[in-house]
């Protein structure tokens, strides 16, 4: 197992794995499958495109198959560049309880602290998985809330608690 920035020259194969957690846990992202997979080739790959602000981390098995899959985003409007988010935190179903989403985070986090002036990390998770928040928990991220009824998938309504990672 092995972890490396991802590039546009990826878009193919994080396409792939980023419409199946879509597909297969849509309770988990705001994004949906449909929305995604009407995107264009080009579009994913402008959005890998790493900068010192945004990026995605992918971490490849022995068969160099991506496995897993965590962005970053930097805030960019002067006030508030202190903070950061991470969205689509993803762990292929075949490598999970393998530590594969812990050493992603902590890369992302290890990265985080190198960038001078950021302070916070944020993320939210949907409240029912749990899995996922003790992982969070584990890193010492702490909810500070819980946003009610934040996504709605069909007729049911689903929490998100927000989380927070003083660096």
């Amino acid at each position: 197992m092995y972890l490396r920035m991802l590039t546009s020259v990826d878009a193919e194969v994080y396409r792939g794995l980023r419409l199946q957690s879509l597909r297969l846990h849509p309770e988990a992202y705001l994004s949906s499958y449909e929305s995604e997979k009407k995107l264009s080739i080009v579009t994913t790959r402008i959005r890998l495109e790493p900068s010192e602000n945004n990026f995605t981390l992918g971490a490849f098995d022995a068969e160099e198959k991506l496995v897993g899959i965590v962005t970053f985003f930097r805030e960019s409007r002067p006030k508030i560049d202190h903070k950061a988010n991470i969205y689509s935190v993803y762990v292929d179903s075949d490598v999970r309880k393998q530590g594969v989403g812990r050493r992603l985070m902590m890369e992302l986090i290890a990265r985080a602290r190198l960038l001078p002036g950021l302070e916070i990390l944020n993320l939210t998770v949907t409240s029912n998985n749990v899995a996922a928040k003790r992982l969070y928990e584990s890193l010492g991220f702490i909810c500070y809330g819980t946003e009610p009824k934040a996504m709605k998938l069909g007729d049911e309504y689903l929490d998100e608690d927000l989380m927070i990672l003083l660096l």
